[in-house]
């Protein structure tokens, strides 16, 4: 049966006009997005399937383009389409925290770094610059690769500090085994970049490691 046939009230497209955006499943809105089905099954069902095939919608919205097209009924338009929706997602947190009071939210910055690390197959270590009032200047990767085998230069640090006059310092590395218990390595690291900074009058607020599950903060564990 075609979606438009269903109870009006049951159809995605409906429903979000009638109730709004929040009251839909990630099926219906993932249907929403698509627009259509596939030969044999509707729309409905064929985002249920997705979603099951990546188990879920935060993995299907990280999926590479590779990944994506190996899936029956998805194309390079709706590989694009769901590039998009996740791109406008991370720009969406961006502005968040470039707000005044962005970094008043520890949940905006662990999403904003969540949506930004935990798809990378590669670990990467990341700075985020703030200014006096804790607003996002600047976000650079330092680094790829792990931790101890790519060494942090403190001077690195400082140069890119001095360079957009950040009062302030957030890091942030992924883990991609999907464990984000910080390591002993991870700990130096840190202790040698406050250290540096604390030359300079720059405060290092925290540290993030991202994995699988919620983000590790040094600072909610009185590591910093």
């Amino acid at each position: 049966m075609s979606v438009k046939e269903w109870p009006v009230a049951e159809r995605p497209r409906e429903k979000l006009q009638l109730q709004g955006a929040q009251f839909l499943s990630d099926a219906e809105l993932l249907a929403v997005l698509l627009g259509s089905g596939r030969q044999g099954q509707d729309v409905v069902t064929f985002a249920r399937k997705l979603l099951h095939h990546f188990n879920g919608i935060g993995p299907l919205l990280v999926a590479s383009r590779e990944q994506l097209l190996e899936c029956d009924g998805i194309g390079p338009a709706r590989v694009n389409q769901l590039q998009v929706v996740m791109e406008l997602s991370r720009r969406y947190l961006k502005w968040q925290l470039e707000r005044t009071d962005g970094f008043t939210e520890p949940s905006l910055v662990k999403d904003f770094l969540t949506a930004k690390l935990r798809h990378q197959s590669r670990e990467l270590f990341v700075l985020l610059l703030l200014d006096s009032q804790h607003r996002l200047l600047h976000y650079e990767e330092l680094f790829q690769g792990t931790i101890n085998a790519a060494p942090v230069y403190p001077r690195e640090v400082i140069k890119l500090v001095m360079k957009h006059n950040a009062a302030a310092v957030i890091l942030a590395h992924n883990h991609p085994s999907g464990v984000a218990e910080p390591s002993q390595a991870d700990q130096r690291v840190t202790e040698r970049v406050k250290k540096a900074l604390n030359l300079i009058d720059v405060s290092l607020l925290d540290h993030f490691v991202i994995g699988a599950g919620a983000p590790i903060s040094f600072a909610e564990r009185g590591l910093l």
